[in-house]
């Protein structure tokens, strides 16, 4: 518990990152209301690993930063993970705290050990922008989220040599 008197610092500085932070709020329930999206994931390399799919405030500052940060100040975070299915069209589903606009993450761990490995793993984010060395800008990896069910076509890159895309290209 702790003190009212208590600084926000000390109280973030005391939150500790956890494999299961956002994970909650984000899952889907058949027949629930409230926004969503529903995202389609085109251009898996195999189908070992996982999927894990992050939802991020659509700010510079917030995307792709620590979970257990997000969370403390209030801002909104959300995960879903789940093994990569062995066969047929991949759609994960994602629980979001109100209709607008977010940043989008989809990391394929090849391995399972809850990070990206560039040389193994494969990324992608919502509107599929093209991908360099560094990540890229959150306006360009964010979508709109209306009132209900939004649809979202995300699709993988993997490393290429010197470049990130998707297979077959």
């Amino acid at each position: 518990m702790f003190s009212q008197a208590m600084p926000v610092a000390m109280v973030t500085a005391q939150v500790v990152s956890n494999l299961e932070l956002g994970k909650v709020a984000a899952a889907c329930r058949p027949g629930e209301p409230g926004p969503a999206f529903l995202v389609d994931v085109v251009g898996l390399r195999d189908r070992t690993g996982l999927l894990k799919l992050e939802v991020y405030p659509p700010t510079d500052e917030d995307f792709l930063a620590d979970d257990s940060h997000l969370i403390a100040a209030g801002k909104p975070f959300r995960r879903v993970e789940t093994a990569a299915p062995t066969a047929g069209s991949v759609r994960l589903c994602v629980r979001l705290p109100r209709a607008g606009r977010y940043a989008v993450s989809l990391l394929h761990d090849r391995n399972r050990d809850h990070r990206f490995n560039l040389s193994l793993d494969g990324i992608g984010f919502a509107g599929n922008p093209r991908l360099g060395w560094s990540k890229p800008k959150a306006a360009a990896a964010s979508a709109e989220a209306g009132g209900g069910l939004t649809p979202l076509r995300i699709v993988v890159n993997y490393r290429h040599g010197l470049a990130m895309r998707p297979d077959g290209r």
